[in-house]
């Protein structure tokens, strides 16, 4: 804690003066074009990732970067993607997942999770993308998934979480009227980089080059 109380104070004494003007322009409202969902990992700051200031992201974490297929049973994940894209008005869905991304490594064997039964059946919304990787390796479904395929699991995870949140009804209905667009992500921790994919891609590319046409206008 003393880590933290000393950025408190650091942050009275110098940040909020510094960026006084920004944050009143923030007191009374919020204007964010994108919904940035991504893990609950520590390791992981969509901020200092993306270069955005307070105000800029609506950003939504959980253990896997997970979003449950739409359904009448609500959950903080719905009503956060709802009041986004419905109320808010974001224009960009960003879903990121990570490198050595914990919650992928418990789903590569839910069996070994049965100690914590919220952790197991929160993961079951990544089995079709396990699924997928067992299927494409002709792994048996008495075997847990070896962790050689801890990288694709991660991406098809990314993947699969992008079709899910096409189920949500505000997402639907913008996405058909073009005005919303949902990004892929997979964040390297150690290296820095950004592989990524649009919401009808089945594969990732590079950054630079999926972003090409944004990038030689900046």
């Amino acid at each position: 804690m003393e880590k933290i109380i000393k950025g408190v104070l650091n942050f009275r004494k110098n940040v909020y003066p510094e960026n006084k003007d920004l944050f009143g322009s923030l007191a009374d409202g919020q204007n964010p074009d994108v919904l940035f969902i991504t893990c609950s990992d520590s390791r992981i700051d969509p901020n200092m990732l993306t270069g955005s200031d307070p105000g800029d992201l609506f950003i939504c974490r959980n253990a896997g970067n997970i979003i449950p297929p739409h359904s009448n049973e609500t959950g903080g994940m719905t009503a956060s993607i709802e009041y986004a894209v419905a109320l808010l008005g974001v224009r960009h869905i960003i879903i990121c997942g990570h490198t050595d991304c914990g919650a992928i490594k418990g789903a590569l064997d839910l069996n070994a999770l049965n100690g914590l039964p919220h952790v197991k059946e929160w993961l079951g919304h990544c089995r079709s993308a396990m699924e997928i990787v067992r299927e494409r390796h002709s792994i048996p479904y008495d075997q847990c998934i070896d962790a050689e395929h801890m990288t694709e699991a991660i991406e098809e995870n990314v993947l699969q979480q992008v079709q899910h949140i096409r189920t949500h009804p505000a997402v639907a209905a913008k996405l058909a009227t073009g005005k919303l667009h949902i990004h892929g992500w997979i964040y390297n921790i150690k290296k820095g980089g950004i592989r990524c994919c649009q919401h009808n891609d089945n594969s990732f590319g590079k950054f630079d080059e999926v972003y090409a046409d944004i990038i030689k206008d900046l």
